[in-house]
């Protein structure tokens, strides 16, 4: 089963160190939509193992993180490749749009 990692601000950046490409969900436990969202990310997780580290991000825990990235509606799920930001959607999407943000960096 593969592994979806809640993390931190010291565990983001130590995960965008050491992975080419990042699935980061920015969520909160209070969120629907982010409730609604949580098995589409926890099915890439299984679809993609291996090649991209899915990574959650609670807003409310790590709101400096989220002034970060500039995050002001959630969900918000970026695709980081060799430490970037390099796409994002807001709002729960169908996974097909997750996995053509991801398919585009891994081709």
């Amino acid at each position: 089963m593969a592994n979806v990692i809640h993390a931190d601000k010291a565990g983001l950046e130590k995960i965008l160190k050491s992975s080419k490409v990042v699935l980061c969900d920015f969520w909160a436990t209070w969120c629907g939509p982010c409730q609604m969202l949580a098995p589409v990310i926890e099915q890439l997780a299984e679809e993609y193992d291996g090649r991209v580290t899915v990574v959650k991000i609670d807003v409310d825990q790590n709101q400096d993180l989220a002034a970060e990235y500039r995050v002001m509606s959630i969900p918000t799920v970026f695709v980081f490749q060799n430490g970037s930001p390099i796409d994002s959607k807001v709002g729960a999407m169908p996974i097909d749009e997750y996995r053509k943000m991801l398919d585009s960096v891994l081709k």
